[in-house]
């Protein structure tokens, strides 16, 4: 099901998107130009940034479709898999072709064409302006959601912030090597530039890329979630102990939780069930991230609680969650 919030930021990828596939041809187009190897790592930025912004499409699509039985828990993660993959765009198309361009400016040198070297800082000025508005329109939709930019949930939103944001230091890294390059005739401004370029894309998709593997292989829920689950379970009359509390994150808004609970002696087996029912429809009510949730309940000294481990509730079926 597609929510406010994923329509929301659609619509900020989109323009994203759009503003890239521009840029990256004017980009290119100047670069040739002006021979310019800043504005060419730029033009690769933004085609990398374009590619992108069309795996973060396919997440959002992909990420809400329904579990089947194939996949039991959902396709949350896909949108967790497509932001390692623009991760990665970002470090190959985008930084290691900036640093090819920066060392094969400094190893064979550059002409300076005047007239070239205008139309690629009028390129660039127009990029800039476009840039800055797409990062606007995502951190617009930041503050609506009521986050942070430390704080973002969406890997999808959190892409686009970080593509926009780097693509206008990039560009203005960019402006000020073609100028002093201009200025001094020296070819190691550009150079250089393009190779600041290289490194703060190789760091943008190094932190990207940690998340998105965080999130992969079984990132804990919120701890503020956790916390809230925790002390929920430890207020039931019948909990006598919470032994174990573990939590993951199966998609975007959505988590799995399991825990080990002790129960107070003199339970009988027969309310077993209802009481686990009861528990976790309880925590799926205070608690809407928990999708699945999974109990393991023991009686200290009862034989016939552990009778009733194989009841749905007990072993965590969606039933009663």
């Amino acid at each position: 099901m597609t929510t406010r919030s994923d329509r929301r930021t659609r619509v900020t990828v989109l323009v994203a998107l759009a503003a890239n596939l521009v840029i990256a041809v004017a980009k290119a187009v100047g670069g040739l130009l002006a021979a310019s190897p800043a504005l060419l790592s730029e033009a690769a930025h933004s085609v990398a940034d374009s590619m992108n912004e069309v795996f973060l499409l396919a997440a959002l699509r992909r990420s809400r479709r329904p579990a089947d039985r194939r996949h039991p828990f959902g396709y949350g993660k896909e949108r967790f898999f497509w932001s390692l993959l623009a991760a990665v765009g970002i470090f190959v198309m985008g930084g290691c072709f900036s640093f090819y361009q920066g060392v094969e400016a400094l190893r064979n040198g550059g002409d300076e064409k005047l007239s070239g070297y205008v139309a690629g800082l009028i390129v660039l000025g127009v990029a800039l302006l476009a840039e800055g508005g797409s990062l606007l329109r995502a951190l617009y939709q930041v503050r609506r959601q009521g986050g942070r930019l430390g704080e973002m949930r969406d890997p999808a939103l959190r892409t686009v912030v970080a593509e926009d944001g780097t693509a206008v230091l990039g560009v203005t890294l960019a402006i000020v090597g073609m100028a002093l390059h201009m200025i001094t005739g020296q070819v190691v401004w550009e150079a250089s530039a393009s190779l600041a370029i290289g490194a703060l894309l190789v760091y943008v998709a190094y932190r990207l890329g940690r998340e998105a593997r965080d999130q992969l292989i079984g990132e804990a829920a919120d701890p503020e979630a956790s916390d809230r689950i925790r002390e929920l379970l430890r207020t039931q009359p019948e909990i006598d102990s919470v032994e174990a509390l573990l939590t993951m994150k199966t998609g975007l808004d959505t988590a799995l939780v399991a825990a080990r609970v002790d129960l107070v002696p003199g339970i009988e087996s027969e309310r077993l069930e209802e009481v686990a029912v009861r528990i976790k429809r309880s925590i799926a009510r205070q608690v809407p991230e928990a999708d699945q949730i999974f109990l393991d309940v023991t009686e200290r000294g009862s034989p016939e609680a552990r009778e009733a481990w194989e009841s749905p509730a007990a072993t965590g079926e969606r039933g009663g969650a």
